[in-house]
Protein backbone atom coordinates (compact mmCIF):
# COMPACT_ATOMS: atom_id res chain seq x y z
CA UNK A 1 0.00 0.00 0.00
CA UNK A 2 1.19 3.47 -0.92
CA UNK A 3 0.82 5.27 2.36
CA UNK A 4 -0.84 8.68 3.49
CA UNK A 5 2.58 10.33 4.30
CA UNK A 6 4.15 9.15 0.95
CA UNK A 7 1.55 10.74 -1.09
CA UNK A 8 1.81 13.99 1.52
CA UNK A 9 5.09 14.41 0.89
CA UNK A 10 4.94 13.92 -3.08
CA UNK A 11 2.07 16.78 -3.50
CA UNK A 12 4.35 18.71 -1.25
CA UNK A 13 7.27 18.71 -3.36
CA UNK A 14 5.07 18.39 -7.01
CA UNK A 15 2.80 22.19 -5.10
CA UNK A 16 6.70 23.57 -4.35
CA UNK A 17 8.50 22.90 -7.91
CA UNK A 18 5.48 23.55 -10.03
CA UNK A 19 5.10 27.41 -8.03
CA UNK A 20 8.68 28.29 -8.11
CA UNK A 21 10.03 26.30 -11.89
CA UNK A 22 8.44 26.86 -14.93
CA UNK A 23 8.45 23.91 -17.73
CA UNK A 24 11.24 24.17 -19.77
CA UNK A 25 8.44 24.12 -23.30
CA UNK A 26 7.17 27.02 -22.14
CA UNK A 27 10.68 29.09 -21.27
CA UNK A 28 11.62 28.27 -24.96
CA UNK A 29 8.17 29.49 -26.04
CA UNK A 30 8.70 32.38 -24.63
CA UNK A 31 12.24 32.54 -25.64
CA UNK A 32 10.78 31.96 -29.28
CA UNK A 33 8.70 34.89 -29.35
CA UNK A 34 11.68 37.12 -27.70
CA UNK A 35 13.22 36.33 -30.88
CA UNK A 36 10.84 37.25 -33.14
CA UNK A 37 9.17 40.45 -31.65
CA UNK A 38 10.03 43.77 -33.48
CA UNK A 39 7.60 45.89 -30.65
CA UNK A 40 9.78 47.06 -28.24
CA UNK A 41 7.68 47.35 -25.20
CA UNK A 42 6.64 43.60 -26.42
CA UNK A 43 10.37 43.13 -26.51
CA UNK A 44 10.63 45.01 -22.88
CA UNK A 45 7.24 43.02 -21.22
CA UNK A 46 8.50 39.47 -22.21
CA UNK A 47 12.75 40.16 -20.76
CA UNK A 48 10.86 41.17 -17.70
CA UNK A 49 8.96 37.56 -17.38
CA UNK A 50 12.08 35.85 -18.30
CA UNK A 51 13.98 37.51 -15.92
CA UNK A 52 11.48 37.09 -13.48
CA UNK A 53 11.19 32.94 -14.37
CA UNK A 54 15.28 32.76 -13.54
CA UNK A 55 14.99 34.74 -10.20
CA UNK A 56 12.38 32.64 -8.81
CA UNK A 57 14.42 29.85 -10.12
CA UNK A 58 17.81 31.04 -8.67
CA UNK A 59 16.37 31.92 -4.95
CA UNK A 60 13.86 28.86 -4.36
CA UNK A 61 10.44 31.53 -4.29
CA UNK A 62 7.13 31.54 -6.18
CA UNK A 63 7.39 33.09 -9.67
CA UNK A 64 4.10 35.08 -8.96
CA UNK A 65 2.18 36.19 -5.63
CA UNK A 66 -0.91 34.49 -6.98
CA UNK A 67 0.21 30.72 -6.47
CA UNK A 68 -3.34 30.43 -7.75
CA UNK A 69 -5.91 27.62 -6.61
CA UNK A 70 -4.05 24.08 -6.67
CA UNK A 71 -6.59 22.04 -9.06
CA UNK A 72 -5.24 18.38 -8.50
CA UNK A 73 -5.28 15.52 -11.62
CA UNK A 74 -4.74 11.66 -10.71
CA UNK A 75 -3.96 8.72 -12.77
CA UNK A 76 -4.96 5.95 -10.39
CA UNK A 77 -3.41 2.46 -11.31
CA UNK A 78 -3.51 -0.74 -9.98
CA UNK A 79 -2.13 0.17 -6.42
CA UNK A 80 -3.82 0.68 -3.02
CA UNK A 81 -3.31 4.04 -1.57
CA UNK A 82 -4.27 4.90 2.09
CA UNK A 83 -6.32 8.34 2.42
CA UNK A 84 -6.11 9.72 -0.88
CA UNK A 85 -8.14 12.66 -0.56
CA UNK A 86 -6.95 13.40 2.62
CA UNK A 87 -3.28 12.66 1.87
CA UNK A 88 -3.30 15.01 -1.12
CA UNK A 89 -5.01 17.97 1.20
CA UNK A 90 -2.39 17.87 3.91
CA UNK A 91 0.26 18.31 1.30
CA UNK A 92 -1.10 21.41 0.51
CA UNK A 93 -0.96 22.55 3.76
CA UNK A 94 2.14 21.45 4.20
CA UNK A 95 3.40 23.33 0.75
CA UNK A 96 1.81 26.92 2.17
CA UNK A 97 2.89 26.63 5.55
CA UNK A 98 6.48 25.28 4.51
CA UNK A 99 7.46 27.22 1.21
CA UNK A 100 5.64 29.34 2.15
CA UNK A 101 2.87 30.08 -0.43
CA UNK A 102 -0.18 32.63 -0.03
CA UNK A 103 -3.34 31.43 1.36
CA UNK A 104 -6.02 31.91 -1.68
CA UNK A 105 -8.70 29.92 -0.37
CA UNK A 106 -11.83 31.75 1.23
CA UNK A 107 -15.68 30.63 1.47
CA UNK A 108 -17.25 32.62 -1.55
CA UNK A 109 -19.97 34.06 0.73
CA UNK A 110 -18.45 35.37 4.03
CA UNK A 111 -14.72 35.44 1.83
CA UNK A 112 -13.31 34.26 5.48
CA UNK A 113 -10.06 32.38 4.26
CA UNK A 114 -9.47 28.99 5.14
CA UNK A 115 -5.67 30.07 5.38
CA UNK A 116 -4.30 26.57 4.31
CA UNK A 117 -5.29 26.54 0.45
CA UNK A 118 -7.92 23.91 1.02
CA UNK A 119 -11.61 24.16 1.52
CA UNK A 120 -15.14 22.58 0.82
CA UNK A 121 -14.57 20.90 -2.63
CA UNK A 122 -10.94 22.28 -2.74
CA UNK A 123 -8.95 21.38 -4.09
CA UNK A 124 -10.65 19.91 -6.97
CA UNK A 125 -9.38 16.31 -7.70
CA UNK A 126 -9.50 14.92 -11.13
CA UNK A 127 -9.40 10.95 -10.85
CA UNK A 128 -8.73 9.00 -13.76
CA UNK A 129 -8.34 4.99 -13.75
CA UNK A 130 -5.23 3.33 -15.59
CA UNK A 131 -3.90 0.54 -16.07
CA UNK A 132 -0.43 0.20 -13.94
CA UNK A 133 1.29 -0.17 -11.30
CA UNK A 134 1.68 3.28 -9.86
CA UNK A 135 -0.28 6.61 -8.77
CA UNK A 136 0.34 9.81 -11.25
CA UNK A 137 -0.21 13.12 -9.78
CA UNK A 138 -0.25 16.51 -11.14
CA UNK A 139 -0.45 19.86 -9.48
CA UNK A 140 -1.90 22.95 -11.38
CA UNK A 141 -1.97 26.18 -9.73
CA UNK A 142 -4.69 28.53 -10.87
CA UNK A 143 -3.97 31.79 -10.64
CA UNK A 144 -7.33 34.11 -11.17
CA UNK A 145 -6.27 37.14 -13.01
CA UNK A 146 -6.89 33.97 -15.83
CA UNK A 147 -9.46 31.90 -14.30
CA UNK A 148 -11.38 34.90 -14.09
CA UNK A 149 -11.27 35.25 -18.03
CA UNK A 150 -12.99 31.31 -18.59
CA UNK A 151 -16.14 31.34 -20.61
CA UNK A 152 -18.27 28.95 -21.76
CA UNK A 153 -20.75 28.39 -24.69
CA UNK A 154 -23.61 25.86 -25.11
CA UNK A 155 -23.25 26.07 -29.53
CA UNK A 156 -25.57 24.60 -31.61
CA UNK A 157 -24.25 21.71 -33.68
CA UNK A 158 -25.10 23.86 -37.06
CA UNK A 159 -22.34 26.08 -35.42
CA UNK A 160 -19.77 23.56 -36.49
CA UNK A 161 -16.03 24.31 -36.53
CA UNK A 162 -16.13 27.68 -37.58
CA UNK A 163 -18.11 29.06 -34.49
CA UNK A 164 -15.82 26.97 -32.33
CA UNK A 165 -12.78 28.65 -33.93
CA UNK A 166 -15.14 32.07 -33.52
CA UNK A 167 -16.17 31.82 -29.46
CA UNK A 168 -12.36 30.77 -28.46
CA UNK A 169 -11.07 33.72 -29.90
CA UNK A 170 -13.76 36.26 -29.35
CA UNK A 171 -13.18 34.89 -25.74
CA UNK A 172 -9.35 35.65 -25.82
CA UNK A 173 -9.65 38.69 -27.35
CA UNK A 174 -12.24 40.39 -24.88
CA UNK A 175 -10.06 39.45 -21.90
CA UNK A 176 -7.47 41.47 -23.67
CA UNK A 177 -4.26 42.24 -21.45
CA UNK A 178 -6.59 40.96 -18.44
CA UNK A 179 -4.83 37.14 -17.99
CA UNK A 180 -1.20 38.66 -18.24
CA UNK A 181 -0.43 37.48 -21.89
CA UNK A 182 1.03 35.78 -23.61
CA UNK A 183 -1.28 33.01 -22.27
CA UNK A 184 -1.58 29.74 -23.41
CA UNK A 185 -5.22 28.76 -24.39
CA UNK A 186 -7.02 25.25 -23.08
CA UNK A 187 -9.98 24.31 -25.05
CA UNK A 188 -12.01 21.68 -23.99
CA UNK A 189 -14.86 20.23 -26.91
CA UNK A 190 -18.10 18.28 -26.44
CA UNK A 191 -18.71 16.32 -23.48
CA UNK A 192 -21.13 18.61 -20.65
CA UNK A 193 -21.44 22.03 -20.02
CA UNK A 194 -18.86 21.12 -16.67
CA UNK A 195 -16.83 18.54 -18.70
CA UNK A 196 -15.74 21.08 -21.56
CA UNK A 197 -14.57 23.63 -18.82
CA UNK A 198 -12.86 20.38 -17.37
CA UNK A 199 -11.04 19.20 -20.52
CA UNK A 200 -9.81 22.83 -21.38
CA UNK A 201 -7.88 22.98 -17.72
CA UNK A 202 -6.73 19.23 -18.59
CA UNK A 203 -5.36 20.48 -22.04
CA UNK A 204 -3.13 22.91 -20.14
CA UNK A 205 -1.12 20.15 -19.18
CA UNK A 206 -0.08 19.22 -23.29
CA UNK A 207 3.50 20.76 -24.08
CA UNK A 208 3.48 24.03 -25.55
CA UNK A 209 4.36 24.05 -28.87
CA UNK A 210 3.64 20.14 -30.10
CA UNK A 211 0.11 19.95 -31.90
CA UNK A 212 -2.62 17.81 -30.92
CA UNK A 213 -1.98 14.03 -32.82
CA UNK A 214 -5.66 14.02 -34.82
CA UNK A 215 -4.90 16.75 -37.88
CA UNK A 216 -8.33 18.47 -38.03
CA UNK A 217 -7.83 19.55 -34.16
CA UNK A 218 -4.38 20.33 -35.02
CA UNK A 219 -5.25 22.41 -38.08
CA UNK A 220 -7.97 24.10 -35.58
CA UNK A 221 -5.24 25.04 -33.26
CA UNK A 222 -3.21 26.48 -35.20
CA UNK A 223 -5.71 28.61 -36.98
CA UNK A 224 -7.36 29.82 -33.37
CA UNK A 225 -3.57 30.50 -32.65
CA UNK A 226 -2.21 32.65 -35.19
CA UNK A 227 -5.80 34.56 -35.78
CA UNK A 228 -5.51 35.55 -31.53
CA UNK A 229 -1.59 36.97 -32.34
CA UNK A 230 -3.23 38.59 -35.38
CA UNK A 231 -4.46 40.87 -33.05
CA UNK A 232 -1.75 42.87 -31.80
CA UNK A 233 -2.83 42.31 -28.40
CA UNK A 234 0.56 41.54 -26.70
CA UNK A 235 2.70 40.58 -23.99
CA UNK A 236 0.73 42.31 -21.22
CA UNK A 237 -1.46 43.84 -23.10
CA UNK A 238 0.28 46.59 -24.66
CA UNK A 239 1.11 45.67 -28.17
CA UNK A 240 3.30 43.16 -29.75
CA UNK A 241 3.41 39.79 -32.26
CA UNK A 242 2.36 37.32 -28.92
CA UNK A 243 -0.51 37.55 -27.17
CA UNK A 244 -0.69 33.69 -27.05
CA UNK A 245 2.01 31.02 -26.62
CA UNK A 246 -0.21 28.36 -27.97
CA UNK A 247 -3.65 26.50 -28.13
CA UNK A 248 -4.23 23.19 -26.99
CA UNK A 249 -7.68 21.71 -27.11
CA UNK A 250 -9.19 18.27 -26.06
CA UNK A 251 -12.56 16.82 -27.21
CA UNK A 252 -14.77 14.20 -25.99
CA UNK A 253 -18.25 12.86 -27.73
CA UNK A 254 -21.27 14.76 -26.90
CA UNK A 255 -25.17 14.49 -27.09
CA UNK A 256 -26.61 15.00 -30.80
CA UNK A 257 -28.46 18.07 -29.67
CA UNK A 258 -24.80 19.88 -28.32
CA UNK A 259 -21.71 21.17 -29.15
CA UNK A 260 -20.55 22.71 -25.70
CA UNK A 261 -16.88 24.85 -25.73
CA UNK A 262 -15.01 25.50 -22.89
CA UNK A 263 -12.56 28.02 -23.05
CA UNK A 264 -9.85 28.17 -20.41
CA UNK A 265 -7.30 30.87 -20.26
CA UNK A 266 -3.61 30.48 -17.98
CA UNK A 267 -1.11 33.18 -17.85
CA UNK A 268 2.64 33.15 -19.40
CA UNK A 269 3.05 31.25 -16.16
CA UNK A 270 1.65 27.88 -17.25
CA UNK A 271 2.52 25.92 -14.07
CA UNK A 272 1.95 22.51 -13.11
CA UNK A 273 4.33 19.57 -12.13
CA UNK A 274 3.77 15.93 -12.51
CA UNK A 275 5.26 12.75 -10.32
CA UNK A 276 4.57 9.21 -9.87
CA UNK A 277 4.25 6.76 -6.50
CA UNK A 278 4.66 3.14 -7.11
CA UNK A 279 3.68 0.96 -4.91
CA UNK A 280 7.27 -0.52 -3.86
CA UNK A 281 8.42 2.64 -2.56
Amino acid sequence: MINEDTIKNKVYELYKQSVIVLGEDVKKSLEDALKCEEHELAKLNIESILKNIKIAEEKGIPMCQDTGLPVVFVKLGKVEVENLQKAIEEGIKKATEEIPIRPNIVDPISRQNTNNNVGKYIPPIDIELIDEDYIEITILPKGFGSENNNSLKMALPAEGVEGIKKFVVESVLKAKGKPCPPTVIGVGIGGTSDLCLKLGKKALLGKVGERNPDPEIAKLEKEILEEINASGIGPMGLGGKTTTLDVKILKAHTHTAGLPVGVCIQCWANRHATGRIYDNQ
